[in-house]
């Protein structure tokens, strides 16, 4: 076995269809040497359909980041598979359609609350699910769309990724007491499912195809999915609580 994740067990959350980021991180992961367990959740068919375009066979567990009964029992679902995990990949985020597209001002709380909970709070939830499998060197990685700035139509969304980040920051400092990462890829705009779920996203695809120093690709995950697997190998062993742009360099320009 050969390569830059030879040897790791990576448990990748938010495969569902094979133009997600997710996908690329496992395609590419398992590529580089590692063996990975998928998860997903009221779909699986579709997860499982689209598992079957890896490399290898991967196996998927049922797991509703907001469920305390999926969370508890998920080292047990995962030690089917694997003994132990090296890295954790949370792509997870939903965000009700009112909390979209220029609603901000008028999202109920209860539609909030859910875009909170499974795009901010479960990568903290998650960790912690995982971490009896996890041993000092391991990493969690997240994915983020820069939260620095307020974004035409992404509403509560940006809201929850801010939050994202700064529990990303949090949980770098209570894990790496026990020697884990955690750190972010803040990738630019690509055209994903939960891209389409957003009303008014071509506003940003049209940003970055002016004004990305490197250019921009809005059909190509594998760059943002390459940084996952930089984040979750052995070269980054004193890097936690960062965010690595992954955007053609459009965060670094003025407007």
């Amino acid at each position: 076995m050969s390569g830059l994740l030879a040897g790791k067990r990576l448990l990748v959350t938010g495969v569902i269809t094979d133009a997600s980021i997710a996908f690329s991180v496992a395609k590419l992961a398992q590529e580089n040497g590692a063996q990975v367990v998928l998860t997903g959740y009221g779909r699986l068919s579709l997860v499982e359909r689209i598992a079957k375009r890896l490399p290898e066979p991967a196996p998927i567990i049922e797991l509703d980041v907001t469920s305390p009964e999926h969370l508890a029992g998920l080292a047990d679902k995962v030690r089917e598979h694997v003994d132990g995990l090296d890295g954790l990949v949370h792509s997870i985020g939903f965000a009700p359609q009112s909390c979209l597209g220029g609603g901000f001002l008028d999202a109920a709380w209860e539609d909030v609350a859910t875009a909170l909970h499974v795009s901010t709070y479960s990568y903290k939830s998650l960790a912690v699910a995982a971490l009896p499998m996890m041993a000092a060197g391991s990493s969690v990685v997240g994915l983020t769309f820069d939260a620095t700035k307020a974004w035409p139509v992404y509403d509560w969304m940006g809201v929850a990724k801010a939050g994202l980040e700064s529990a990303s920051r949090y949980l770098a400092m209570h894990l790496g007491k026990q020697g884990i990462r955690s750190n972010l890829v803040a990738a630019g705009p690509l055209r994903t499912m939960a891209a389409r779920s957003i009303p008014g996203f071509e506003q940003f695809e049209d940003a970055w195809a002016e004004r990305a120093p490197l250019g921009w690709d809005l059909t190509d995950q594998e760059p943002a999915a390459r940084a996952c697997l930089a984040l979750l190998s052995d070269w980054f062993p004193a890097t936690t609580g960062e965010i690595v742009h992954v955007d053609g360099g459009y965060h670094a320009i003025g407007a």
